[in-house]
């Protein structure tokens, strides 16, 4: 069995293989401070609560964008799995070529994104991946990682209209009832839902027109099956394509 871990600013993704088969996920908040320890008895309780035998972890391949966790993780890894985890970077086979002009810059995780979307959809394609910021990466179809773009997330302009303005509150992010809100939070909520799609759709319309018609649009992110309902150019919503191009470059390095 393959445990696979993708370490976002916010959350980090746990996904359980055996062979191809993504048997169970999970998501936990990213503690920077966390210890292997408390990293590894979390795993273990997630491992029992899904009636999986840790004995049958056989690899642990990580992806993240959060540095200071990666020393536990790894530890982790050597202390209640007895192996060593890989990290995805940009010297990792992923089978891409990165066409940023310094590829240790790109994150991982739009690395394994650009994998499992060219993999799975083929090329060329765009991801939309909408986390804590929404990033767009876009392949080619000779399976080059050309590069992206990078927002700020709906998470960072919801927090930062409550921290920079005395009377609006904080909301949730959801779709509105009405595209005109009739009070503050429902103005708010629908400036927030409506202000991402036209956002999110102006980017993708100017990538098409640089990759071509043919081009494939994935969103994947807590919030993707959200945005892709009102989306006019999102054709397939695919949450755990993190996860699949996790263990999809985990078979390609073994």
């Amino acid at each position: 069995m393959l445990l696979a871990l993708d370490a976002g600013n916010t959350n980090i993704t746990i996904g359980f293989f055996q062979s191809d088969v993504l048997v169970d996920h999970r998501r936990l908040r990213t503690v920077r401070e966390q210890t292997s320890d408390e990293w590894g008895i979390l795993l273990l309780n997630l491992l029992h609560y899904a009636r999986l035998d840790p004995s049958a972890i056989r690899g642990i391949i990580v992806s993240s964008v959060v540095p200071p966790l990666n020393t536990a993780l790894a530890e982790m890894a050597r202390r209640y799995f007895g192996t060593e985890a890989v990290f995805v970077t940009a010297q990792t086979d992923t089978g891409l070529r990165i066409r940023y002009e310094n590829p240790s810059e790109v994150g991982a995780d739009r690395l394994v994104n650009g994998v499992a979307a060219f993999q799975k959809y083929g090329g060329p394609c765009v991801v939309v991946d909408l986390g804590t910021a929404i990033t767009f990466d876009a392949i080619s179809g000779d399976a080059e990682y050309l590069g992206g773009i990078i927002a700020a997330g709906v998470g960072i302009s919801a927090d930062a209209l409550f921290s920079r303005t005395a009377r609006l509150p904080l909301v949730d992010f959801r779709k509105p009832n009405r595209l005109i809100g009739t009070n503050t939070v429902e103005s708010m909520q629908s400036g927030l839902y409506y202000g991402a799609i036209g956002a999110i759709d102006g980017m993708i319309e100017r990538l098409i027109g640089e990759l071509g018609p043919g081009t494939k649009t994935i969103a994947t992110g807590g919030q993707a099956q959200l945005i892709a309902g009102e989306s006019r150019f999102i054709r397939n919503v695919d949450e755990n394509l993190t996860l699949e191009g996790l263990r999809m470059i985990w078979d390609r390095t073994r």
